[in-house]
């Protein structure tokens, strides 16, 4: 009777400890208040798939993503099943264990990903660490789904604050920066660039005024680019 309770009071225990314990998918926090979601939050949207034959689209990106998910959706409606994961990331050991946490959600055919507006603050991204880390989320891609194509798209300007003609000098010099050694990276690992930053720089106009949102008109370009892009690399008999 006496090892039947102490038994008992084990697995009571147990299961309080395991309650008790960090959920491994919590909602990502973005410290910095100038840099919010811009729409349903962070989150992983996943289609509701019917036909198995259909292929599969992760698109993956920050709050930018928010703005022409919608126009990428609409736009690959019938050829393609899509998936966006919108998350606050920038370059980290971190982010790439949570990356391959999300492609358990597939497998996919292609992949749509960015990452740039939150990581340009001091002591976000370490120097020397940059490329690095940015290789080894390709290289994440690449091991677990090793058929998929993949398409990086790099970030778009950031703007003055109320005055969305004018370039950040303070931010944007890091985001060309970054842009730049990404793009290194990815001539490297032969990945294709949608260049977002050279769509929008010269259309300053629609820039939506707090530094790193942008109008209709933009999300509507980009949403474009995004399903001219991902289209033409989908499987041969789905477009």
């Amino acid at each position: 009777m006496k090892s039947t309770h102490t038994l008992l009071m084990l697995l009571l225990t147990t299961t309080s400890l395991i309650a008790a314990e960090p959920k491994p998918d919590a909602t990502p926090v973005e410290t910095d208040k100038r840099l919010h979601s811009d729409g349903k939050g962070w989150r992983l949207d996943q289609a509701q798939i019917v036909d198995q034959d259909r292929p599969r689209v992760l698109l993956i990106g920050d709050s930018i993503l928010n703005g022409y998910m919608k126009q990428a959706i609409e736009g690959l409606q019938g050829k393609a099943y899509v998936d966006a994961w919108v998350n606050p990331y920038h370059q980290s050991e971190h982010l790439n264990k949570k990356l391959a946490e999300v492609l358990e959600s597939g497998p996919y055919d292609v992949v749509h990903f960015n990452m740039g507006l939150h990581g340009w603050q001091d002591g976000r991204i370490r120097e020397g660490t940059f490329q690095p880390l940015t290789k080894a989320y390709v290289e994440v891609l690449r091991e677990k789904l090793p058929n998929a194509k993949l398409i990086w798209a790099n970030s778009t300007p950031v703007t003055v604050k109320d005055k969305p003609l004018d370039l950040d000098a303070e931010v944007n010099p890091i985001i060309v920066e970054h842009n730049r050694m990404a793009a290194e990276v990815m001539q490297e690992m032969n990945v294709p660039v949608n260049d977002f930053y050279g769509l929008l720089v010269n259309k300053r106009e629609w820039a939506r005024g707090d530094r790193f949102h942008w109008t209709k008109p933009a999300y509507d370009l980009l949403g474009e680019t995004v399903v001219e892009s991902v289209t033409k690399a989908l499987p041969a008999k789905s477009k």
